[in-house]
C-alpha cells in the first residue's frame, strides 16, 4: 500500500468505498474554522458582557445626586416653587418638567422615568434626590383610565423608589 496507509489509498488514488485525503483533510480544516468561530464568538461575547457591565445604569447614576434634604424643600403650600424635577402621570403618558428645560414639558413613557431623571444635569436637583409628582386623575376619568393611572404611578413609584428617589406627592387643588 502506497502513499497513505489504512486510509484505502493506494499510489495516491482512493479505491472502494474509502475516504480520500481531501475529505479526511476537509473535515479537519472545518473543525478548526469550527473551533475558530466558537472562539471568535466566545471573545465577542465576553468583551460585550465586560462594556455592559462597565456602563452604569439610571439608578446608579442618580447615587451622584445627594441624597433629599428636607430643610431645603418648600411646603406643601408652597409647591408651586418646586425647583427639582416634577412629574405629571397621564393615563398613557407620563410628563417631566424642570427648571432646566425652561418649563417645557418632556412626555415619557412610564418605563422611561428613571433613565430621563439620570439624565438631567446636577443642577436640576437642588433640593437632592427628589421629585415632585401629580397624579392627573380628573372626576370624569373612566374606569379604564383610573386603571391606567393606577398602573403608570406603580411603576414610576417603584423605580424611583428602588432609586432612593425621595417623592413628594401634590394632590390637585
Amino acid at each position: 500500500m502506497g502513499g497513505g496507509a489504512g486510509l484505502g489509498i493506494q499510489d495516491g488514488c482512493a479505491y472502494g468505498g474509502a475516504v480520500s485525503r481531501f475529505v479526511i483533510e476537509g473535515r479537519h480544516s472545518r473543525r478548526v474554522w469550527l473551533g475558530v468561530v466558537v472562539m471568535v464568538g466566545a471573545l465577542s461575547l465576553a468583551c460585550t458582557r465586560q462594556h455592559a457591565q462597565s456602563t452604569p445604569d439610571a439608578s446608579s447614576l442618580l447615587q451622584a445626586v445627594p441624597p433629599a434634604d428636607p430643610a431645603k424643600m418648600p411646603s406643601l403650600e408652597e409647591a408651586k416653587h418646586w425647583s427639582n424635577p416634577y412629574l405629571v402621570i397621564r393615563p398613557e403618558t407620563v410628563g417631566l418638567l424642570t427648571d432646566v428645560t425652561a418649563n417645557e414639558e418632556r412626555i415619557l413613557k412610564p418605563d422611561e422615568v428613571l433613565n430621563a431623571l439620570a439624565e438631567l444635569p446636577r443642577s436640576a436637583w437642588p433640593y437632592g434626590r427628589a421629585v415632585a409628582i401629580l397624579v392627573d386623575a380628573k372626576p370624569t376619568s373612566s374606569e379604564e383610565e383610573k386603571a391606567a393611572l393606577r398602573r403608570n404611578r406603580g411603576i414610576v413609584a417603584g423605580e424611583l423608589q428602588s432609586a432612593h428617589v425621595a417623592i413628594n406627592w401634590i394632590s390637585h387643588s
